[in-house]
Formats: structure tokens, sequence, C-alpha cells
């Protein structure tokens, strides 16, 4: 399954793609004044630095400015998410292999709590490792993976107790004027190295129903890469 060949997935604005050797490391996009400032990506990426991984995206505006409005409930609520697609294997994050795409999120959601062991992050913008596959259903085209009633899949130990392939691990993140940065130590995703990435900012949204499936891409507000095909290679950083 390949990011491109998602369906009803909308592009906001056009990106341009430069990787040449200065810029060997980024995804770099023109800016597009008709996504929000905080939202429109300008460059993204995904180096090795030591023993540490380090995810940025930067933006045309100040980075974490905007945060979905709090309904007051959990079903139909909505989450604001800064994301980076990889090219990883479902099992290199601590589920099954081969369950979907496996992406870096950092999200604000402010009505309802997904941390680890009933931790409380509904106040913060915080990171998590997200499955993903296609499905129309939703109005991005995609969702996080469901895990059906019954079912007991492998999971990470920081998984929340939800129903979704979804982990909540503690990683250093911070926002800093225009960027967001995510550090992960490389002996926790080994697999980062060489690996294939997109940036990608979104609105996803619980659904009202509470059925499969449960949490959806609703909105792309831009891809770095313009068209979802993962063209960053991580590599180390110079």
């Amino acid at each position: 399954m390949h990011w491109k060949h998602a369906t009803g997935v909308v592009i906001a604005g056009t990106a341009s793609l430069w990787l040449s050797a200065a810029a060997a490391h980024s995804i770099e996009a023109e800016p597009a004044k008709a996504v929000h400032a905080a939202f429109d990506i300008v460059e993204t990426s995904i180096v090795t630095k030591g023993d540490r991984a380090v995810f940025t995206t930067r933006v045309r505006g100040e980075a974490g400015k905007d945060k979905p409005d709090a309904t007051g409930k959990f079903e139909g609520s909505n989450v604001y998410a800064y994301v980076w697609p990889t090219s990883l294997d479902s099992g290199e994050i601590g589920f099954d292999n081969g369950q979907g795409i496996v992406a870096l999120a950092v999200t604000f959601h402010p009505d309802f709590d997904d941390a680890a062991k009933g931790g409380k992050n509904r106040h913060i913008w915080h990171p998590h490792w997200v499955v993903l596959s296609e499905d129309k259903a939703c109005g991005g085209g995609l969702k996080v993976v469901d895990i059906p009633e019954g079912a007991k899949p492998k999971v990470p130990e920081t998984w929340p107790g939800v129903p979704l392939l979804i982990d909540s691990p503690e990683y250093p993140t911070s926002f800093k004027g225009e960027t967001v940065d995510v550090e992960i130590p490389l002996s926790l995703i080994g697999g980062i190295k060489g690996a294939s990435y997109d940036g990608v900012t979104a609105g996803l949204k619980v659904n009202g129903n509470l059925h499969a499936p449960l949490l959806c891409v609703d909105n792309v507000f831009k891809v770095a890469s313009g068209n979802l095909s993962l063209p960053g290679k991580v590599m180390e950083a110079e």
C-alpha cells in the first residue's frame, strides 16, 4: 500500500520538491496561502544525530499555535496533527508486522486523553505512533487501523488501551517558533535509518457513533511532497 494511492485525499496547496545535495536531508515545499500558516509545511525532515532520530517540520507560521476547539465529548471530537508518514513496518514499532502505513504524529485533542497507563495528555501537544490504512468512509481517505472487538493483536508497552493501532510513547517534543521537533532514541527504532518519509498536516475526527472506523483522517491540510510519495530518505545529519 502506498500513500500516493490513498483515496479521497485532498492535497491543499502546490508543493515543489528539491532533493539536491543542498537539501539532501529534507523535503521542501512552496508556501501555500490557501493553507493556514500554522499548518503550511515549508520543510520537513527526519535525520539521525548520534544516538537519536530527529523528526522536524517547519511551517510558514507559528507551529502549534492553532488547536481544535473543545466539543465537550469524545464522539465527534477533533484532532490536529503534524505527521511524518514513513516506510517503517508496523512490527518495528511494537505491533504485528504488515498492518499498514506507519506514521509518527504530534497531536492535540482537547476532549480526551490517550496517554499510556491512564496518563493525561489532552492539554498538551504530544507524540503518537499510528498505523494507517485506506478507508473510503473517511473524508481524507485514511483511518487509524481499528482493533476489532475480541481481537488481541500484539501491542507495544505504551499502547493506551484504546481499540486502535496507536502507541503513546513519551518522546521529547518541542515547539519553537515555526518548527516542531521530536527526538527518538535509535535503540527504539533502529529501522529508521535509510527509511523513506513524507510530511503531512491534517485534521482527524472521532466517529460520532463510536464505530469503526473510530478515528478518521478527516481533512489533509498540506502534504510536503505534494503527492504522498514518501520521497525523503532518512540520513545522518551533516
